[in-house]
């Protein structure tokens, strides 16, 4: 019987941190930005991404250094939809990833990048801005260290 419980509370404290990665269209990516009064961080990153893993625990910070002002982080995963069960779930679930993560499943890249920036080659790590309080956007095409992650947020909330 002692077995059986704590096979039980074990499945339980599982699903404490698991954290369920939903399957997205751009369409859908572009309502979850436009949060209204809010500042959305948007990170595009792939579980394959040296760079994009090694700042991930940034935003994770950011996330928690930020709680009580209106920001919302959203990490939209770029591997393959095929690779959501046996890669991007085990990962972020791994990392006791809180923030929302979405698989962003759109293998036409040039249909959908420009809209996120114009600028924007593709290359990741890349994170977007979006101040939907005072309509500010920025983009940013690199690996974010933690302090000038925070130092950008900071600017967001208070851009005009």
């Amino acid at each position: 019987m002692k077995v059986f419980v704590l096979i039980i509370y074990l499945f339980m404290s599982l699903g404490a941190y698991s954290q369920v990665v939903s399957v997205i269209k751009f369409p859908e990516l572009e309502k979850l930005m436009k949060v209204k009064d809010t500042l959305v961080v948007v990170n595009f990153w792939a579980t394959w991404c040296k760079p994009c893993v090694e700042e991930l625990p940034y935003f994770e910070s950011a996330r928690e250094e930020f709680m009580d002002k209106p920001v919302v982080f959203l990490f939209v995963n770029l591997d393959f939809k095929k690779e959501l069960k046996p890669r991007v779930i085990p990962f972020v679930q791994a990392r006791k990833m809180q923030s929302k993560v979405v698989l962003l499943d759109e293998p036409d890249y040039n249909s959908w990048i420009p809209r996120v920036d114009t600028a924007w080659s593709g290359g990741i790590p890349a994170t977007l801005m979006v101040n939907n309080a005072t309509k500010t956007r920025r983009f940013y095409e690199k690996p974010f260290e933690k302090q000038e992650l925070s130092d950008a947020i900071r600017e967001m909330l208070k851009s005009p």
